[in-house]
């Protein structure tokens, strides 16, 4: 009489061939799947840690992505029509109160009247600088130029703070000592820096000007 055949093993069920990943009941996403790829940097920036622009850190374009930046010449334009508006209202509120610079003796010099009028010019240019550029990175001369002014590191439009540091290194130095000189080199650093054609201002609030063409 023959011996019958053994029955087969149980399966193993440490066979790593033979298990099958977890299925989804739940409709949400399977351990098993591709994660999504994180979102692009601003302005297509590398994951390097480099130039926010997408520069990176292997010596590339450092303009790559970035609006075409506004032209020095348009942005002079610009601050003139700017300070065209606002001396304009200076001079009524300086001829309304009294803070005219000089007396009507041309030979006596009416020193308080002269820092109040500075004052005031101050007060006004910086305000109306720090307002516009905060709701929407134009001043009117900027906006008539098609130029908009945008943070560095992500091309928004700059918050209140940022633009009262723009304003404020741009305007108190015009308003009080030296404003022919300052304006002069202030704005006209954009000309020779590279590679953002920042001027000093843009520099201490991290800005740029942009081309909105």
């Amino acid at each position: 009489m023959s011996t019958p055949p053994p029955y087969p093993p149980p399966p193993d069920d440490n066979d790593p061939f033979k298990k099958q990943p977890p299925q989804d009941s739940g409709g949400g996403s399977s351990p098993y799947d591709t994660p999504p790829p994180p979102p692009p940097p601003p302005y297509g920036g590398g994951m390097g840690g480099g130039d926010p622009y997408g520069g990176g850190a292997g010596g590339g374009d450092p303009l790559a992505g970035m609006p075409p930046l506004a032209e020095s010449g348009k942005r002079v334009l610009a601050r003139i029509l700017d300070m065209i508006l606002v001396g304009v209202v200076v001079w009524l509120l300086s001829w309304a109160f009294g803070t005219n610079e000089f007396d009507v003796d041309p030979d006596k010099v009416e020193y308080g009247k002269s820092f109040g009028q500075s004052l005031l010019a101050a007060v006004l240019y910086i305000a109306y600088d720090s307002f516009m550029i905060s709701k929407t990175g134009q001043t009117l001369g900027k906006k008539w130029l098609g130029l908009r002014v945008a943070n560095l590191n992500d091309g928004a439009t700059p918050t209140l703070q940022t633009a009262i540091i723009r304003a404020a290194v741009l305007w108190l130095p015009f308003a009080f000592c030296c404003a022919c000189i300052w304006t002069a080199i202030c704005g006209g650093w954009s000309f020779f820096d590279k590679p953002y054609k920042q001027g000093l201002h843009d520099k201490a609030a991290k800005t740029v000007v942009v081309s909105t063409g």
